[in-house]
């Protein structure tokens, strides 16, 4: 095979593995790993001793991070796992629409109209009011393995 086959472009993680590879020993708490295809943070690690032959283990509770469901996994602690690639960014929040989609501004002056309000009832009622009360909110929406939620909110002020 020759190099001229292979031409990759790129850009901005079109395209890019959702996940990557690390040794399972090597996770710790509050990293973050997959389980059962679900992007979680790790809330608590243990690692079992080996038996004559075997491998250590290492015990993995996980706490989903879109719906905060608990997940557990058992894996040799020489075996890789798939890591999440997590990525938070913030967006001022433009208005909210009566269908339960919010309308954002990125950091290049475009809108992205495509996230819903978070299912979190606290979140939802501190965006709702805010936004009611007209101030500047900006929101952080965390996204991974193609997934995207609001996750926290920030209040700049008032509009002017």
């Amino acid at each position: 095979m020759s190099d001229e086959e292979h031409h990759f472009e790129s850009k901005a993680d079109a395209g890019a593995s959702k996940t990557y590879p690390q040794q399972a020993g090597t996770i710790r708490k509050n990293g973050y790993i997959v389980i059962k295809n679900r992007p979680c943070k790790v809330v608590e690690v243990s690692t079992s001793k080996t038996g004559k032959h075997g491998h250590a283990k290492c015990h993995f509770v996980g706490i989903d991070i879109f719906n905060g469901k608990k997940l557990e996994d058992i894996v040799p602690s020489s075996h890789n796992c798939d890591v999440p690639h997590v990525n938070r960014t913030d967006y001022q929040l433009i208005d909210i629409s009566e269908d339960g989609f919010v309308s954002l501004l990125t950091e290049n002056g475009n809108t992205k109209d495509d996230l819903r309000l978070p299912t979190d009832e606290n979140l939802l009622s501190q965006i709702k009011d805010g936004f009611a009360e007209g101030k500047d909110l900006v929101v952080t929406v965390m996204s991974a393995m193609g997934e995207e939620q609001i996750c926290a909110l920030k209040d700049i002020g008032p509009k002017n």
